[in-house]
Formats: C-alpha cells, sequence, structure tokens
C-alpha cells in the first residue's frame, strides 16, 4: 500500500490549516455573541430571557448542517453573496453561540448569591458586580467547559465541506476521489484531528481537576 505523496500531504496541511482558521472564527463569533446570550439569560427582562431560551432551544435543535446550508444558500436569495469560509464562519458561530451562552449562564448562575449580596453592601452598582466579582468567578467555573466544548467545535467544522469549504475532511475527499487511497487518507485525517483534539482534550481535564482541588 503506497504512501500519499509530498503535494497530497500539503493538501491536507492547507486544509488543516483552515480547520484551524475556521475554528476560530466560530470560537471568536460564537463567544461574544455566546457571552451577550448568557448575560441577557441572568439579568435581562423577562420577555428578553424569554427570547433568549426561544434563541438557545431553536439553534440547539436544528442541526449544524441545517444551519450551514441556511447561511450559504438561503443569504443570496436575499441579494447577500457570501463566500463558503464567511457562511461556514457564520453557521458554526450562531451554533457555538448557543451551547457557550448557556455553559456561561449556569457558571454564573452557579456563583453564590452572597458574593453579589456582599457587593451590593460595599455600594458597588450592577456594572462593577458584575465586573469585578460575579464575573471572574464564573470565568474560573466555566473554563474547564468551555475548553472542552473546543474539541466540538474543531470536529464539527468537517460539515463546512457540505458548502463547498476545503477543510481538512473536504481535502481528505479530494485526495481520496482522486488516489482511491482510502484507508490511508482516512488515517492521516483522523492523525490530524487528534493531533489538535487531543490537547484540548487533555487541558480540560487538568483544568477541571485543578479547578475542583481549587475550590474543595
Amino acid at each position: 500500500m503506497s504512501l500519499l505523496t509530498g503535494p497530497q500531504l500539503q493538501f491536507l496541511f492547507q486544509g488543516l490549516s483552515w480547520t484551524v482558521v475556521l475554528s476560530v472564527m466560530a470560537f471568536i463569533g460564537g463567544g461574544l455573541l455566546g457571552f451577550a446570550v448568557a448575560i441577557l439569560r441572568v439579568y435581562g427582562p423577562a420577555p428578553v430571557r424569554n427570547l433568549t431560551m426561544l434563541y438557545i432551544k431553536l439553534v440547539q435543535g436544528t442541526p449544524l448542517l441545517v444551519l450551514l446550508s441556511l447561511a450559504y444558500f438561503g443569504l443570496p436569495t436575499l441579494g447577500l453573496r457570501i463566500e463558503p469560509l464567511t457562511a461556514a464562519g457564520l453557521g458554526l458561530s450562531i451554533y457555538v453561540s448557543a451551547y457557550l451562552g448557556e455553559i456561561w449562564r449556569g457558571c454564573i448562575e452557579s456563583v453564590p448569591r452572597t458574593q453579589n449580596e456582599a457587593a451590593e453592601c460595599l455600594a458597588l452598582n450592577w456594572r462593577q458586580r458584575l465586573a469585578h466579582v460575579i464575573l471572574p468567578q464564573a470565568m474560573r467555573i466555566a473554563t474547564p467547559p468551555t475548553v472542552g466544548f473546543m474539541v466540538q467545535i474543531v470536529k464539527n467544522t468537517s460539515l463546512a465541506s457540505a458548502i463547498g469549504f476545503v477543510e481538512l475532511a473536504r481535502a481528505g475527499q479530494v485526495i481520496n476521489n482522486a488516489t482511491f487511497k482510502p484507508f490511508i487518507t482516512f488515517m492521516v485525517i483522523a492523525a490530524l484531528y487528534f493531533v489538535l483534539c487531543y490537547p484540548l482534550s487533555v487541558w480540560s481535564r487538568r483544568l477541571e481537576r485543578k479547578f475542583h482541588v481549587a475550590n474543595r
């Protein structure tokens, strides 16, 4: 069984680099939107809390492939031309925001109410309590599950191949269609995904143990 050639491996590594780029885009975009969702879910007025809850349920109940297809094929029908990278980043950001928003909401609400009451006794206003008391403690709680969810982001980028974006999985499909070497091609792809995801998994477990010990 012959191995992949240099140009084929180079093409796979190029797909790997786009997987990293798309993962970063999804995490940043989804993180910003997810933070807003989390804050509104906890501190917004009742109608806003209900709307954000509906948003989370709607996004979490919709397959990611549908979100990507809506971004790439749906927006042009409204007169908005969009590139595959932009569509993939948009669809993934919406998907990530719903999950990170819910994770971070739980972390904010897990901060003991006595912390907020103590800060209020010190005459801190709402923004000061949030910035200096609530969020620092919530960030400590949220770090392990957030890092763990980053693994899901990396793996879910493979669905961007459905809208024509050439990331790692799509690059492997192209090479396999040209060489008919499915075993070696997808073994290399699996190894590259492992190189990306395993360190994140280990980091998440270490953070979880570290923060669990610190909070005992």
